[in-house]
């Protein structure tokens, strides 16, 4: 599986009660469980009016079926090609 990130634009995100967002993660599981396809949500970053995914499947499409179904935005939709830290330096 490729790992996709996702940027989401939703105002007032950063305002969110814990729970409206465990509403939203609610709503995603399900989708998740209903795709029938291999999918795993990692997690979410919550930023101003943002919501940045990271999620594992095959492919960008059925990343973009997962936000359709949930009535999710994916304003942006990209393969992550690298992960990087303080340690790629080599020090």
């Amino acid at each position: 599986m490729a790992t996709f990130l996702i940027e989401r634009t939703i105002p007032g995100a950063s305002d969110l009660s814990t729970e409206q967002l465990a509403e939203i993660a609610a709503t995603s599981n399900e989708v998740v469980c209903d795709l029938g396809v291999p999918y795993t949500w990692r997690h979410s970053y919550v930023a101003g009016d943002k919501f940045y995914c990271v999620h594992e499947t095959d492919d960008a499409e059925t990343v973009r079926e997962h936000a359709r179904r949930g009535g999710f935005p994916a304003d942006l939709v990209v393969e992550v090609t690298a992960t990087i830290g303080p340690g790629t330096a080599g020090r």
